[in-house]
């Protein structure tokens, strides 16, 4: 029998919710009196759908396809629940196959799979670098390494930007010589700003001052080096642990932390974000390992993806709009959040699929419009692009006037 619930208790409820919601409320309307406040807005679906985004990090167009063949053959052989975590029952056979196709391409020892990217930096880096540890962290880091950081206790330093003189200093600080071990945590390629750090150097460093090399590729994977196998492996960089993620360039969903067989047995262990989780669903797993072969052989993508690219910052180039970086991330600093609204707003009536970044993603004063192109981008598609900012800015200076 179901019984309602009191009239007490109901005018109670109601008061606690009226009470948090004036509290969430008052910060919400700061966010948008300062143009930071975010929404839902669902990707627009139909025939020139896919050509006219240029928001996803889906940079081969592998995201956007139906299943293949094999890849629904593989989807229903393995059951979509791990329904427990994988200490607890929840391993599978094709976990350790993609672990096992992941190692294999990357030329790395062992891996071991998370269920996000997000999960991935937390769990690792909370468990490797503790209290007693000392971590330099790039300032623009993602808020997953800055996360694990916190999580984990070690001492840091955030030395500026790709600037490998603080990165020195802070490495020869007192409070880095004292420390257990010493970390240096960095991305391959950034994704805000598209630059990437000098791996080589960032190798010598720690090289010279006894640390260890912490690099997330998740954006680079896929994209950059031979048979996409990121930029530590173009570079000729083999970082202690190296971070790579399933729903950019392999258009699946997850993570995974690869690097000696003895790191994947402590992470097994102590990366809290992969012990307290259901493991990672079977079936996507099994699709992932057949991505991971096509990912490799997918010269033909990368190709198409580098014209793209080259012909949309070619383009913005001439516009007087030229964007930060390199490669497939393609950002466009407009300034204030005004701007930056105004301009994806009219980008949006035009029927583009285009996002404003503002703070505190990106630094005050350099809000922008964050591009990012596909494989599956054609020339006509960016010339369509380029034509609605054009008109945008054309748009833009009468409303300055």
């Amino acid at each position: 029998m179901t019984t309602r619930p009191s009239a007490k208790r109901e005018t109670a409820r109601s008061f606690l919710q009226t009470r948090l919601d004036q509290v969430l409320a008052g910060d919400l309307e700061d966010l948008a009196a300062r143009g930071r406040l975010r929404d839902a807005r669902p990707v627009r679906t139909g025939p020139d759908a896919r050509s006219r985004s240029f928001v996803t990090n889906d940079y081969l167009g592998f995201g956007a396809e139906e299943f293949a063949e094999t890849d629904g053959e593989l989807a229903r052989e393995a059951r979509w629940g791990a329904r427990a975590a994988r200490l607890l029952g929840g391993d599978a056979d094709v976990h350790s196959a993609l672990e096992g196709a992941l190692s294999a391409w990357l030329d790395r020892p062992s891996s071991l799979v998370f269920t996000s990217g997000y999960a991935a930096n937390v769990g690792a880096l909370s468990a490797l670098a503790g209290p007693l540890d000392f971590v330099a962290s790039d300032a623009l880091n993602h808020a997953s390494i800055i996360d694990g950081l916190r999580l984990g206790g070690a001492k840091k330093a955030i030395f500026p930007h790709n600037d490998l003189g603080a990165l020195a200093t802070a490495l020869a600080s007192e409070a880095a010589q004292k420390a257990r071990r010493r970390w240096i945590a960095v991305e391959s390629y950034y994704s805000m700003d598209a630059d990437i750090p000098d791996l080589k150097a960032l190798s010598a460093l720690a090289e010279a001052h006894d640390a260890l090399l912490y690099v997330d590729e998740a954006h680079a994977l896929g994209v950059f080096g031979p048979e996409g196998r990121g930029l530590c492996a173009a570079a000729g960089v083999a970082p202690a642990v190296l971070v790579g993620t399933f729903g950019k360039s392999l258009g699946t969903q997850g993570a995974f932390v690869t690097g000696s067989e003895t790191l994947r047995t402590y992470l097994w262990n102590r990366a809290r974000s992969f012990v307290f989780s259901t493991g990672a669903s079977p079936a996507v797993a099994a699709v992932t390992t057949a991505r991971v072969a096509a990912v490799r052989l997918a010269s033909d993508r990368r190709d198409a993806l580098a014209g793209a690219v080259s012909y949309l910052r070619d383009g913005l180039a001439k516009l007087s709009l030229p964007a930060l970086g390199v490669g497939p991330i393609v950002p466009v600093v407009l300034g204030s959040e005004a701007r930056a609204l105004f301009f994806a707003g009219a980008l949006r009536k035009k029927g583009f699929e285009v996002f404003a970044v503002r703070p505190p993603t990106v630094a005050a004063g350099t809000s922008r419009l964050r591009l990012t192109v596909a494989a599956t981008h054609t020339r006509d598609a960016i010339d369509a692009l380029l034509a609605a900012i054009q008109e945008t800015l054309e748009e833009d200076r009468c409303a300055t006037d």
